[in-house]
């Protein structure tokens, strides 16, 4: 079939003038030249519009199918915008919402009330008001911030809700009142109240009203410390030296002794004799690492980046502190029972020393 061209129509007649027709002829007199003529006009007529009728059915298929654009931009809108909100309301599920701390003006007034008070104040001034049981100046407070309930600083909210619970430490499931007794063997460099004494009865009274709205068994976000990813470059004596030196001996002094205001420690001694001993957890170096990322220097949370947090947990746990009270008369032997981690640096020696003989 001939293509159409934009000429085309040259094969129908085109009139020039109007005619005006005959009414007197009669159409017999026509000659056959003249039938034969308009009879292949016509079907010239025919072929174009026989062609025409797929090139006009395909461009109103197209048309009718193109979309209302617009319209559908909106409704695509509405629908990532609900898919959006779905996937909100998911992960609102999954992860549950910060956990509202009661103030401390709310404490009752009341018999139970007179415990939680207690509790606080053991909290704050541990070794004035659990005498006999605290070894050092150090106060629950120096580790748990706030009272006990700032975020990612083992906060007493987090913890409560935890208990009873398996302990590695221990090999043992330990009540809440027993992971008590350890900060004081251990933290504290004390001696451990007995089950049921009234110290335990009111700390354990404190941690119950911080939490009292917390669901049980569950790990709520900011419970514990915020675990550290690995550091990038094995963090080295040296480096968490200079660290130390530019953001923390200003509170913590130069030689790791802390300081104290009348008599009560503000900043606590980081290593020595005053400090915690080799069995605490904040003598492991990605335990203090991770306490240390969130929280220090104070008042400038996460000022540290991750290598600096490794690097001065390292360099402060690389000095002498007092004895782990597991210390079975072997620093070897207590090393691999106890301390047989990468993090602990307990029987390893650091710049000529041995650590773990204990000050």
């Amino acid at each position: 079939m001939r293509p159409i061209t934009n000429n085309s129509t040259a094969a129908l007649p085109l009139p020039t003038e109007r005619q005006t027709p005959d009414m007197t002829t009669d159409s017999s007199v026509h000659t056959t030249a003249d039938r034969q003529h308009a009879s292949g006009t016509l079907g010239a007529a025919l072929a174009v519009a026989f062609c025409a009728i797929p090139l006009v059915a395909a461009i109103g298929g197209i048309a009718y199918s193109l979309p209302d654009t617009p319209k559908a931009q909106r409704a695509a809108a509405e629908k990532a915008a609900q898919a959006a909100k779905q996937a909100q309301t998911a992960q609102a599920v999954l992860q549950p919402a910060a956990y509202s701390v009661p103030d401390a003006r709310a404490i009752p007034d009341s018999k139970m009330g007179e415990w939680i008070q207690r509790g606080e104040a053991i909290f704050l001034r541990t070794p004035e008001n659990a005498k006999g049981f605290s070894g050092n100046s150090l106060n629950c407070v120096n580790c748990h911030l706030d009272a006990g309930r700032l975020k990612n600083a083992a906060p007493m909210w987090g913890a409560y809700p935890l208990y009873p619970a398996y302990r590695k430490k221990t090999d043992h499931v330990d009540t809440f009142a027993e992971r008590v007794r350890g900060c004081f063997m251990y933290s504290m460099n004390g001696k451990a109240p007995d089950d049921g004494h009234d110290i335990l009865v009111a700390v354990e009274a404190y941690a119950y009203w911080m939490a009292q709205k917390a669901p049980l068994g569950e790990k709520l976000p900011g419970a514990g410390f915020q675990k550290l990813s690995q550091a990038e470059v094995a963090p080295t004596f040296e480096a968490g030296q200079k660290v130390y030196a530019a953001k923390c001996a200003l509170c913590h002094g130069d030689s790791g002794q802390g300081q104290k205001k009348d008599g009560v420690t503000v900043f606590p001694a980081l290593w020595g004799k005053d400090s915690y001993n080799w069995g605490a957890g904040m003598h492991e170096i990605d335990k203090a690492a991770s306490f240390i990322k969130s929280n220090m220097p104070y008042g400038l949370h996460n000022d540290l980046s991750d290598q600096e947090a490794w690097e001065v947990a390292t360099f402060i746990n690389s000095f002498e502190r007092p004895q782990d009270p597991r210390f079975n008369g072997d620093i070897a032997r207590t090393r691999e029972v106890f301390h047989n981690s990468p993090n602990s640096l307990y029987g390893v020696e650091v710049n000529g020393r041995l650590l773990g003989k204990g000050v």
